[in-house]
């Protein structure tokens, strides 16, 4: 599993009250279910069930913004739990947190909440494609 470094604060200047926070870009990740995947299957069979599940979560975070664009929070429930529920399935650990914690935030109709989860959800998903394709490479 990789380890995620905790978000480091910069300096706020005396006479400001905003703080940046720098997101580092790694994320957990449990190689666990794609070597069992690659394990079981050919090679071609297996990338072709890991590509199916990426697009499949593309869709659905796609989904999900257009509804929020729309501010229709109740259609975006589902998608976020089939985010999170599929990307435990590969091992995308970090990205099934994120799609819980947006679960989360939808239910307690926690609007400012829920704009950071979900950019968090999107940068984790960003990084976990790469993740897993750098995975399979080694």
């Amino acid at each position: 599993m990789t380890n995620i470094t905790p978000l480091q604060p910069l300096v706020a200047e005396p006479d400001h009250d905003v703080v940046v926070l720098r997101c580092p870009d790694q994320l957990h990740f449990d190689p666990a279910p794609l070597n069992q995947l690659f394990a079981q299957k050919n090679a071609q069979d297996a990338e072709e069930v890991v590509c199916r599940v990426l697009e499949g979560i593309a869709m659905r975070l796609d989904i999900m913004q257009t509804e929020m664009a729309r501010s229709d929070f109740a259609k975006m429930l589902k998608p976020a739990q089939r985010v999170a529920s599929v990307a435990d399935q590969i091992g995308l650990t970090e990205v099934a947190i994120s799609a819980h914690h947006v679960a989360n935030c939808l239910q307690q109709h926690d609007g400012v909440a829920l704009e950071a989860t979900m950019s968090r959800l999107e940068r984790g998903f960003d990084v976990a494609v790469s993740e897993v394709w750098n995975f399979r490479e080694l």
